[in-house]
């Protein structure tokens, strides 16, 4: 695979959520790190690492398929070693060295900080024509990477993913997050602080904080360190003008973390707070710790005391046992709650979580038309929420040209989380038209408003996009972006 004159070069897929999205980015660090090339194209690659998903049946398909595609470069193209890393070898290593004997080295989510070494071994081996090493190398999670791990921020450069912590001490009955990635482990605020003044020097403006729970960070230290000592330190990083949090649990709601949203200025005014279902009988079955009132309370105080906050959440249809009284009452509580975002999932019955061994499984066909008829319902909620935009003026982070013309600006408030909801088309740059970049902050007057984006005016530019730091220097950024065909945001349902 790799001789010893040349260095070999890597092609990468990431599958997934965020998440997966940052352990994608370290490996491609440690592996730069020891002088690999990035491929451009899987047909150049000597190499080809998918970091995989299964979290629920569609996203399996969609790991096995993009595996099965890169395959076919071992024939077509140059490659010589093809990796399957993440989830789905860590839920079925062996099952996957019976059916996929195409690939060489399945590597589970608590050893993917060990590429370099496992590629070398593998490839020492090949060039010797000695027996290879073992295929899977999974173990229970423990690693969770730090500021001294290097990362390669792919994407655009203006936003970045900032991973606060691994694993998750929950145990909802249809998740198997748990057995994919293991308890709670969080990183230092002083870890995080590092990584992101760093990615502010890269660029970065709009800082996305992931974790399976935002709210568990630090509870293994007993919350000596917890997001609400976090927040103050990011918020005082220059060059970061957003700071989003995602994956916020309604349970654990501090009224000091409502202050400190309402009184940070980068703080946006935007939560992804999972809900998954508003019935209490449906939540205890799913092992949730929520209540109906719980829920209410909690969003009614939120949006008292920040006004115009924005919530995304999702929502699950057809779990074992949900009666159509209680799937009804669902609907109507949604409508009542008014949130802006929400995704609609089908139940999806996984091996291993105690959902699937629930009595009362209902028909597809069930979930299918009680997710199509909710889906109906907030798509016309989502047009009257879009409704209140027009006439007013917005900040818009501008992402580029359209993606179904460059006619127009494509752009993002700061209410609307990068890939998933909806965009801000700007066709109008006023008469002094000016020469916009990705990253640019822009004053836009709204003009229409769609059930998912909105149309508008730009009135001035509030501040230019700032250039990175040298790229050697900052170790942080490569022209090549990661290939994801299964985008962010819609795999969490947590």
């Amino acid at each position: 695979m790799i001789m010893s004159q040349e260095k070999a070069s890597v092609y990468f897929v990431s599958l997934g959520c965020p998440k997966n999205l940052v352990d994608s980015q370290v490996m491609l660090g440690l592996l730069q790190k020891d002088k690999y090339t990035v491929a451009p194209d899987p047909e150049g690659a000597d190499v080809i690492i998918v970091n995989t998903c299964s979290f629920i049946e569609a996203s399996k398909e969609e790991s096995i398929d993009t595996i099965l595609d890169m395959a076919q470069m071992k024939d077509s193209g140059r490659c010589k070693v093809l990796v399957a890393s993440g989830c789905l070898p860590q839920r079925y290593s062996k099952q996957l060295e019976q059916e996929m004997p195409e690939v060489d080295l399945f590597i589970g989510t608590g050893q993917y900080h060990r590429i370099t070494e496992l590629l070398e071994a593998h490839g020492k081996a090949q060039e010797l024509g000695a027996p290879l090493p073992k295929r899977s190398y999974i173990d229970q999670p423990a690693f969770i990477h730090s500021e001294t791990d290097p990362r390669v921020h792919t994407g655009p450069t203006y936003t970045a993913y900032l991973k606060l912590s691994e694993g998750c001490n929950r145990r909802c009955a249809f998740c198997i997050i748990p057995k994919l990635r293991g308890n709670v482990r969080s990183r230092t605020v002083e870890s995080l602080v590092i990584e992101a003044k760093r990615l502010a020097g890269a660029g970065v403006r709009e800082l996305n904080l992931v974790a399976q729970d935002l709210t568990e960070y630090g509870m293994e230290w007993k919350y000596k360190e917890r997001l609400e000592t976090l927040l103050p330190e990011l918020c005082k990083i220059d060059g970061i003008d957003w700071i989003r949090l995602h994956y916020v649990y309604p349970d654990q709601f501090s009224d000091e973390l409502i202050d400190l949203i309402a009184r940070e200025p980068k703080i946006v005014k935007y939560l992804d707070m999972p809900i998954q279902h508003t019935d209490d009988r449906v939540l205890a079955s799913m092992n949730r710790r929520l209540t109906k009132e719980k829920l209410f309370s909690v969003i009614s105080r939120l949006r008292e005391r920040i006004p115009g906050i924005v919530f995304r959440t999702s929502i699950i249809v057809g779990f074992p046992g949900e009666t159509e009284a209680e799937f009804l009452a669902l609907s109507a509580d949604l409508e009542m709650l008014g949130l802006d975002h929400v995704g609609v999932f089908r139940y999806s019955k996984e091996e291993g979580t105690k959902a699937a061994e629930m009595d009362g499984q209902i028909h597809p066909g069930t979930k299918r038309r009680r997710a199509k008829s909710l889906t109906s319902m907030l798509q016309r909620q989502s047009a009257r929420n879009n409704e209140k935009y027009v006439g007013k003026t917005v900040t818009v982070l501008v992402e580029g040209p359209s993606e179904e013309t460059e006619l127009l600006v494509q752009g993002r408030m700061a209410t609307q989380a990068q890939e998933i909801d909806g965009h801000v088309l700007v066709n109008d740059l006023g008469e002094r038209a000016v020469e916009l970049t990705a990253g640019d902050l822009i004053e836009v007057e709204i003009t229409e408003a769609m059930p998912h984006d909105l149309v508008g005016r730009m009135t001035r530019v509030l501040s230019r996009a700032r250039s990175p730091l040298a790229q050697a220097e900052m170790g942080l950024r490569v022209a090549l972006p990661v290939e994801r065909p299964l985008q962010a945001g819609a795999g969490q349902i947590g």
